[in-house]
């Protein structure tokens, strides 16, 4: 099954590891730390164009290894419980 997280992107419900709140999740250092670290890693990817109310992080399968797992977050405009909604059909 896919879900669709925004700004026509779907992504494998196999592949979702959660999706957080950026207003309550990044009050938080270490929240902070693991963005950062992601976005130098450029494993972030922004699919608004807005400020974003989310981040969907996912574990995929690496193209180039097809056998390591590479995170992803993407930054969206939908908020939580839409996409909570999302996954539940």
């Amino acid at each position: 099954m896919y879900i669709h997280i925004g700004q026509n992107k779907a992504i494998k419900s196999d592949e979702l590891i959660g999706f957080f709140d950026m207003d309550k999740t990044t009050t938080d250092k270490i929240t902070r730390e693991y963005l950062a670290k992601a976005e130098k890693n450029k494993q972030v990817v922004s699919i608004t164009n807005d400020i974003p109310k989310t981040f969907v992080v996912t574990s995929q399968i690496n193209k180039k290894s097809k056998c390591a797992k590479e995170q992803k977050i993407y930054l969206n405009q939908i908020s939580p419980s839409t996409l909570l909604k999302r996954t539940a059909g």
